[in-house]
């Protein structure tokens, strides 16, 4: 009997694993991801090209990896699709999704969110779709500015779909139906919060996992809504306005805390949570770390990332939010992080290596992307010792470890 049992619980651990979401900014979607033992310098020519792969359309999503493949989305003739590739890099298929963003800034805005044989895809025009992660059928799709009553923003929607359990979470940005809580298996609506009735703002939000609640945070045009996951409660909002609108940042939780954080020079703010969420109070606000859309990373009790008037790298302390340096060795931008270093990719095209020390930021290694074509927006992964980096319809593979 015992053996039995034992064999039961390894079933039921693999199946709970393999439904596990991919998340956007890594495990945590927070930026940091679990490799160990990588370079802390570069040759000086940058980290050795192992691979690349071309043909991947218009986009600036980040690839994810599941079921021992990548998948990536890109545009093609205003056609979103899920490109699948072997992790060495290699063309497998395609799966068209529908009309992708065609306009400022065109292609892909949303990382594919994949939770055991299906992918989650929310397009630049509203529409949400499951697809079966074989072989591409459609499952259910669910148009948010038609079904529901949301409505788009100037430069598309842009989030990557939260999936936790069964629910899949997303943001109409409605008036009535603002924030949506969808069946992951159907896309019928579990709960539907009205928010506080502003638009989307570009914003993949944060789950906050408390020990009695679970807390959906995110960014609307105008304010930072606390919510509960369970059944759309609007628990707490907070103003956070800037010049256009855009809050493309998901939250950092760490501790008790949430740092919020935007660009056009408004920056960020650290809110205090009570035990259950229910509410919050504001410990310190910082205008300089002001990023558009290239995230931030909590390392050791401090926050790294870039500013957009400023554009300059700094450094936070997590609990005061004075200002630990700030360097202009390279251009702005993303980054994200895995054994204690930074991997930051500037707008410039700009790949460094940089250790995590709140006393410098010294660059370690660098490189120039030079393949690809737009914008260096897509934020880079980190998987089994390799970086990988999306620019426009390539994706390339250094090996850092």
């Amino acid at each position: 009997m015992r053996k039995i049992w034992i064999a039961l619980l390894i079933t039921i651990s693999t199946l709970t694993s393999a439904q596990e979401a991919t998340r956007w900014r890594g495990p945590g979607g927070n930026g940091i991801y679990p490799d160990q033992g990588l370079l802390r310098e570069w040759p000086a020519e940058g980290p050795e090209m192992v691979w690349h792969a071309d043909g991947l359309g218009q986009g600036h999503s980040s690839p994810v990896f599941a079921n021992g493949k990548i998948y990536v989305t890109g545009m093609i003739n205003r056609t979103g699709h899920v490109f699948v590739l072997s992790t060495d890099g290699k063309m497998i298929d395609r799966f068209p999704y529908g009309e992708d963003w065609h306009e400022s800034y065109p292609g892909s805005r949303s990382s594919p969110t994949v939770a055991g044989d299906l992918i989650y895809v929310f397009s630049g025009q509203g529409k949400v779709v499951c697809m079966n992660a074989e072989d591409g059928r459609i499952q259910w799709s669910k148009n948010l500015f038609s079904d529901l009553d949301g409505r788009n923003i100037t430069w598309g929607a842009t989030e990557t779909l939260m999936v936790d359990g069964n629910t899949v979470y997303c943001t109409p940005g409605g008036s009535k139906d603002n924030v949506v809580a969808l069946d992951r298996f159907t896309g019928n609506v579990q709960w539907s919060s009205r928010g506080k009735g502003n638009p989307s703002a570009y914003c993949t939000p944060l789950l906050v996992k408390l020990p009695a609640a679970k807390i959906l945070v995110t960014h609307t045009a105008s304010n930072i809504l606390g919510i509960d996951a369970s059944d759309g409660k609007l628990l707490w909002s907070q103003n956070h306005t800037n010049q256009f609108a855009v809050h493309a940042n998901t939250p950092i939780y760490h501790d008790g805390a949430v740092f919020c954080f935007s660009g056009y020079g408004r920056g960020g703010v650290m809110f205090e949570l009570d035990g259950r969420g229910n509410r919050v109070r504001t410990k310190w606000t910082e205008k300089s770390l002001d990023s558009r859309m290239g995230g931030a990373v909590l390392i050791d009790g401090y926050i790294y990332g870039s500013g957009d008037y400023g554009r300059s790298w700094k450094c936070l302390d997590w609990q005061t939010g004075k200002q630990m340096y700030e360097s202009t060795s390279i251009g702005n931008g993303v980054v994200i992080s895995a054994d204690g270093l930074l991997f930051c990719y500037s707008q410039r095209g700009e790949l460094a290596l940089v250790p995590a020390d709140p006393n410098e930021f010294k660059v370690t290694g660098k490189t120039r992307i030079s393949m690809g074509s737009g914008q260096h927006w897509a934020h880079p992964v980190i998987n089994d010792g390799r970086l990988f980096v999306r620019h426009g319809d390539v994706l390339m593979a250094y090996k850092i470890k």
